[in-house]
């Protein structure tokens, strides 16, 4: 096997024995780093210690990732005004964080017969998040739910 000293400087092609006994010099582990090249490559190391290293490294590089939520909020055609401002205010919330946004409008009974009272209500929607979100997926039809789909800007 190819053997490499703490330092990381190569001492060349050795026995396994005798890298043992260098390791065992060193009073650090020997850790095969290339197992699959000819011949193998190891080094003398402190295995806990890289341990340590390899998590921290892991840590670090999760923390800087965003993971993108996908939040729905549900209404009717016939909704009050205020109701209106509520969830147009909980909208802004949720794209303001960076989440995706599904807004579902659903029809009841014959409700239905009626699909341009949801489709103006989208309409109105869309231009009120129009400042902070755009629209990724046109207002589809699925079942009695008429649905649209914002992402931040």
């Amino acid at each position: 096997m190819r053997l490499i000293d703490p330092n990381g400087n190569q001492i060349g092609v050795v026995d396994i024995q005798d890298a043992q006994k260098k390791a065992d010099e060193f009073n650090l582990d020997l850790v095969e780093v290339v197992p699959h090249s000819k011949p193998p490559v190891c080094k003398i190391m402190d295995f806990g210690k890289y341990r340590y290293q390899q998590q921290k490294k892991e840590k670090k590089s999760k923390q800087k990732q965003h993971t993108i939520h996908n939040k729905e909020l549900r209404m009717h055609p016939n909704i009050e005004e205020h109701d209106i401002n509520f969830k147009l205010k909980k909208a802004r919330d949720f794209l303001e964080k960076g989440d995706h946004l599904k807004i579902r409008i659903n029809f009841r009974g014959r409700q239905i017969l009626h699909p341009e009272l949801g489709e103006a209500l989208l309409e109105r929607i869309k231009n009120e998040l129009s400042d902070i979100a755009k629209v990724s997926k046109k207002p589809t039809r699925e079942g009695k739910s008429l649905i649209i789909t914002f992402i931040p800007k």
